[in-house]
């Protein structure tokens, strides 16, 4: 049997109790491919974050312009505000570790919500 076939359960036998059910291999070649996709996502973030823009992004240029920037809340301004991490004094530094940071937590995200699906495909 090849690595890609999914065992097939055995018919039925006469008095109506089904087989065992039939499970795929588990594919190292999943896991694999996650730990490539985590190492180009941190490879982007550490070469391409010191190379952002530090000019204002379109929301916050129209807010500068039109005068209401000084209202404006930040949501997450205590520790990726501005993609900074308190502390850190070197701003190239901080931009990676705080990019490093959502990468993490996108990963962590997809993982959940992944499991979350997966169960509910088991369930019905």
């Amino acid at each position: 049997m090849s690595s890609e076939e999914v065992p097939v359960s055995p018919a039925p036998d006469p008095a109506g109790t089904p087989g065992p059910v039939p499970t795929p291999p588990r594919s190292r070649i999943g896991r694999w491919w996650w730990a490539v996709g985590i190492a180009i996502a941190a490879l982007v973030v550490i070469v391409l974050a010191p190379l952002a823009s530090s000019d204002p992004d379109g929301l916050e240029r129209v807010a500068e312009d039109q005068g209401f920037i000084e209202r404006a809340e930040n949501f997450f301004s205590g520790l990726l505000g501005d993609y900074a991490i308190p502390g850190v004094d070197n701003e190239g530094l901080s931009t990676i570790l705080a990019g490093l940071i959502g990468v993490a937590i996108v990963v962590v995200l997809v993982l959940i919500l992944g499991r979350v699906v997966a169960r509910r495909r088991v369930q019905d």
